[in-house]
């Protein structure tokens, strides 16, 4: 401390020292920070198993973003359970240095405030956006085995004759399991939605015909569809998905009013320094938007972004609202 109170004339006060001593850290440490950011590696946790969407998104990102930092390790960490709960947990409870992100998805952070009684985590307090990675599009995808059906007027009317419309989901709060109850909203039906653990639990009562349908993300229907195991009646877009062509939209087919997707974006744990978070929200869209980034996005069944924290941030205020009318029409809460 000494030469710095050499520095300063004998009448100056203690306060502008202080003052002036704070600005100086202030503006040194950013520098600093950005300059170096990352210098080991970096996880981005999952709340989903491996081969699900959120994966596959996170895993793309994963790599471009190693090769931008020059090839610093860029860890996908999955922590499925609980619809995202889990991981959004603990990513919310990371230390907030930038060295843990989450690759977070609508279910976790704009209608898990409306669906749970206790949420573990404020998604609007215990996170920081930084941008948003990629949407997606479901699928409403049958069993050629178990339902007759190959449209969606014709899946409804045998539905009907089946006296119940049993959906499955990939557990209960998500886009998936809200999404059945717009579909039945659309079709003048009341859903009965089969909640299961994960992807391939949901997947193997669609197969076991113990649901007839499940509302799927592109990116998991494709190889199901093209490989002739499901059948895809229809998609919940505003335009048909160019990993899909030959599907028409549940619009297209008489029900105007249905329209749904889903999205996954990088989020920081609060208190990150507003300099790394920068940082992130630029690298991540450069890594999104770059040609391979887009194209390798596209190929597995995502529509590649890349917005600004900002916009990220806009994106699940009006999201959080939106899904919040659904949540609360289904009158569905859980603990």
């Amino acid at each position: 401390m000494t030469p710095i109170h050499r520095s300063f004339p004998p009448r100056r006060t203690a306060l502008a020292l202080a003052a002036t001593t704070l600005a100086t850290f202030g503006l040194a440490l950013p520098a600093a920070a950005q300059g170096s950011y990352p210098d080991k590696p970096v996880r981005i946790i999952v709340g989903f198993p491996a081969g699900t969407g959120p994966d596959i998104v996170a895993r793309l990102l994963a790599q471009k973003l190693s090769e931008g930092w020059n090839h610093v390790g860029v860890v996908v960490d999955n922590k499925p359970g609980a619809g995202g709960l889990i991981a959004a947990s603990e990513a919310a409870r990371a230390a907030p240095d930038g060295y843990t992100l989450m690759l977070g998805e609508t279910g976790q952070l704009a209608i898990a405030p409306s669906s749970y009684n206790r949420l573990p985590y404020d998604p609007a307090k215990d996170f920081v956006p930084v941008s948003q990675v990629a949407s997606s599009d479901f699928v409403l995808l049958v069993n050629p085995q178990k339902v007759p059906a190959r449209n969606v007027k014709d899946y409804v009317a045998w539905t009907q004759q089946q006296k119940g419309l049993f959906m499955a989901t990939f557990g209960a709060g998500t886009p998936g399991h809200f999404g059945a109850y717009l579909f039945g909203e659309a079709v003048g039906q009341k859903p009965e939605p089969v909640h299961y653990r994960n992807t391939a639990d949901a997947l193997g009562g669609l197969f076991g015909g113990d649901v007839s349908s499940v509302f799927a993300s592109v990116g998991l229907a494709v190889p199901n569809v093209k490989g002739g195991k499901l059948v895809a009646l229809g998609s919940t877009g505003t335009a048909r998905s160019p990993s899909l062509p030959e599907v028409p939209t549940i619009r297209e087919q008489g029900y105007p009013d249905l329209a749904f997707s889903s999205w996954f974006g990088i989020v920081a744990p609060a208190k990150t320094p507003s300099e790394v978070v920068r940082k992130l929200s630029a690298d991540v869209m450069r890594a999104v938007q770059s040609v391979d980034g887009k194209q390798k996005l596209t190929d597995a069944g995502f529509r590649p972004t890349g917005t600004t924290a900002s916009e990220f941030a806009q994106i699940i205020a009006t999201d959080t609202a939106t899904w919040g009318k659904a949540v609360a029409a289904t009158g569905f809460k859980a603990d």
